[in-house]
């Protein structure tokens, strides 16, 4: 079992995460009752534009594959 415990592993981990739940929330699936994932996407990170370009741009950001 790996541990991380470095907060730039931390922060990167749970940025991969909300972009898997964005990516959820594209298919048309929500993670919570609460905020929506792009919601709290566009708060924490101050990006714009509609679920799929701040999708892109956080993938960008992560070096993950983008949507088409």
């Amino acid at each position: 079992m790996t541990m991380i415990t470095n907060p730039t592993q931390i922060a990167t981990f749970r940025y991969c995460t909300m972009l898997r739940g964005l990516g959820l929330e594209l298919k048309g699936l929500r993670m919570s009752k609460g905020m929506t994932m792009y919601a709290l996407i566009k708060k924490e990170l101050n990006l714009k534009g509609t679920r799929e370009s701040v999708y892109n741009q956080l993938a960008d950001m992560l070096g993950k594959p983008r949507i088409v």
